[in-house]
């Protein structure tokens, strides 16, 4: 073990009880090193999970604020800390990944999103202004991620993109932790209910999940997470298909496992955005590892997932009715219902599942560290 060497995680917009960042990463690295957390959320010092989280304050106002100011005291917090490794969650602190380079500091990347592509799904943007800003960012990461000790990207696709960048990239996919969210209810004692939990918007398909409820008589939508966009919450609440939702709001773990194990199917309907088709949602494998079958997005790579291991149905995503009629198909067929969440389920505990992937980050940060 080498608990004498200091590995500092540094967020500026996460919350501290992330789950790659806080839950997966920092717990593991903590098994065999000093773990630091560096979070802006006005909560305070703390100790879990043996991991020290350290606060630097409120996020500073909107954007741009939270860009220049909030990123600046991370940074001045980090360089307090003279870690052995820092470790980045955010694109906006790639500017004090290069700083701390400079200094002689390893700094590892972690690319949860393909920021590029993300960039142009964002609707409070022109198109113009979207397909500009594209284009600059994959520019600036050429130039920053080749200057990185290390690289990690969270699916196959975008880290194949960064191996190209840098030589030493390594995939460390969001899966879940094993038995953490499934309480074994038996598919008898489940009632007519699907969950989406999560966060919500238009873009990740909340209009039509609502509106397929409309197909979908006596069944019930638990809703767990928070709307992105007050617009959009107005007009769903204002469906006549409301009247079948459970609304949640934000719900703490333990509350998650109760929500996934009364309900009988998961649903991730992503629309087709350029960040979406690639992803792999880390609610798609945590519906598997709480023994759901689930409906998803009829992307290649998710076909691959769902249909490879007969674990759910594929749909349009943009299409109520189809969306609706998987559901009604999964509640009213309750042995395949049943077969299929067994086969997520088995699927996790194969190879959609953390430990997995907690090996391969281990082996990176040897190198690293021995580097």
């Amino acid at each position: 073990m080498s608990f004498n060497k200091k590995i500092v995680h540094l967020s500026s917009a996460h919350p501290r009880d992330d789950i790659r960042i806080f839950h997966k990463m920092s717990s593991s690295l903590s098994k065999r090193y000093n773990v630091h957390f560096i979070v802006a959320d006005g909560l305070g010092q703390d100790v879990l999970n043996g991991v020290t989280i350290l606060d630097v304050g409120e996020k500073c106002g909107g954007r741009l604020s939270r860009m220049t100011k909030t990123v600046s005291k991370v940074y001045n917090k980090a360089l307090e800390l003279e870690g052995d490794v820092f470790h980045l969650h955010d694109p906006e602190l790639i500017p004090i990944g290069l700083k701390l380079k400079r200094k002689g500091y390893k700094v590892i990347f972690d690319a949860h999103e393909d920021l590029p592509k993300q960039i142009l799904s964002k609707p409070y943007l022109n198109s113009f202004i979207r397909k500009l800003l594209s284009v600059f960012f994959e520019c600036y990461e050429r130039y920053a991620f080749k200057k990185f000790d290390a690289l990690i990207g969270a699916t196959p696709v975008i880290t194949e993109k960064l191996s190209k960048i840098n030589f030493n990239s390594c995939n460390i996919n969001n899966y879940p932790i094993l038995d953490e969210l499934n309480l074994n209810v038996p598919w008898s004692d489940k009632v007519n209910e699907i969950c989406y939990l999560g966060g919500i918007a238009q873009i990740r398909g909340i209009k039509e999940v609502i509106k397929s409820l409309g197909y979908t008589e006596g069944t019930k939508l638990n809703l767990a997470g928070k709307f992105s966009e007050s617009e959009v919450e107005n007009d769903v609440k204002s469906l006549p298909e409301w009247q079948q939702v459970n609304e949640l709001g934000f719900i703490s773990r333990d509350s998650a496992a109760k929500v996934l194990g009364r309900s009988k199917v998961g649903v991730v309907t992503f629309h087709a955005c350029p960040n979406h088709v690639d992803a792999q949602p880390n609610k798609m494998f945590e519906y598997m590892s709480a023994g759901l079958p689930i409906i998803t997005s009829n992307f290649p790579m998710w076909k691959d997932i769902v249909e490879g291991n007969d674990c759910g149905i594929c749909v349009d995503p943009m299409d109520p009715e189809a969306i609706g009629k998987a559901i009604k198909y999964l509640i009213d067929n309750p042995e395949e219902a049943e077969m299929k969440s067994l086969n997520g389920y088995n699927a996790v505990l194969t190879k959609y599942n953390w430990p997995v992937e907690e090996e391969k980050l281990f082996k990176l940060y040897d190198g690293v560290l021995s580097s």
